[in-house]
């Protein structure tokens, strides 16, 4: 059809589209011509009514497109349309009250805490530095749900162990005190003598290699990964699932949302509220092996 070659030119010449961004825009908008002319008998963009789109829509979900995909295609018929208004072809945009469904957010992953407490209890890190310093930092992820840039910029004066709190400087550079308690107490100042001994205390930053030189986000994310593979196979496996860790088990024992928010320096409510989700989905695996009926 002349109109869509014209489109897919446009795309090609004039927004200068990789080859493989026009295939899939061809193949979307060859897709919702198809599914006209099966249902109408012709296809004349021109003067097309928001209806069948949104009955094409329904279509794609019938036949299991997911959320995504589907607004993805949407989203090649909102730029074929702006292309149609822009040439003079339409004067009203079929699209304009046209919504998409809804995309899915995944739920975080997060360790179960009997995977937790195996790793942390029963899993050998070995006594010396590295040790002792790689089991501290699963340990902090843990207990204290900061995120991974968070632990690598902690300093010595960041920590203050006779108020029990953690001062870690989070996005936009906002600040926020975290409090611990007596055993990430005990395993910090363990892991600072051996430091201490080992580097000869070189620098500010919390947590080093043997040579005293701070610990970069790459290295953390491979010493968490390395240390959670000993226990689980979840596909992912880095510190973000740790801070996920933290806040579903704060709410399984009934820490309260807003609490939760301060602890993992959210700004919004709405970021926190993702967390209830994985919570109901651990009440809804207890009711089916609990109740016979289920």
């Amino acid at each position: 059809m002349i109109l869509i070659d014209s489109f897919l030119d446009y795309l090609q010449y004039e927004q200068n589209c990789s080859e493989k961004t026009i295939i899939a825009y061809r193949e979307d908008i060859l897709q919702f011509q198809q599914f006209v002319v099966d249902s109408e008998g012709d296809f004349d963009p021109c003067t097309l009514k928001s209806a069948i789109i949104r009955e094409w829509i329904i279509s794609l979900m019938g036949n299991n497109y997911v959320s995504t995909s589907v607004n993805r295609k949407l989203s090649t018929l909102r730029s074929f349309y702006r292309y149609l208004l822009r040439v003079g072809r339409v004067s009203v945009d079929p699209l304009r009250k046209v919504v998409g469904p809804k995309n899915k957010k995944p739920l975080p992953a997060f360790l179960k805490e009997k995977d937790m407490n195996e790793l942390l209890d029963n899993t050998d890190f070995g006594d010396g530095f590295k040790g002792v310093r790689d089991h501290l930092i699963i340990e902090m992820f843990y207990a204290t749900g900061m995120r991974r840039s968070e632990l690598t910029g902690l300093c010595d004066v960041s920590v203050d162990f006779s108020a029990g709190v953690i001062k870690v400087n989070g996005k936009r550079d906002k600040q926020r005190l975290i409090p611990f308690g007596e055993e990430l107490k005990e395993e910090m100042e363990g892991y600072l003598a051996k430091r201490n001994l080992i580097t000869g205390r070189v620098g500010n930053s919390f947590f080093v290699d043997k040579k005293g030189k701070p610990l970069t986000v790459g290295e953390v994310y491979l010493i968490v990964k390395a240390n959670l593979s000993k226990v689980v196979t979840l596909k992912k496996r880095s510190p973000h699932v740790l801070r996920h860790t933290f806040a579903t088990t704060m709410l399984n024992h009934d820490a309260t949302l807003s609490a939760v928010k301060e602890l993992l320096g959210h700004s919004s409510l709405a970021t926190t509220q993702i967390y209830t989700h994985t919570t109901f989905e651990e009440l809804k695996e207890a009711y089916k092996r609990a109740h016979p009926r289920a």
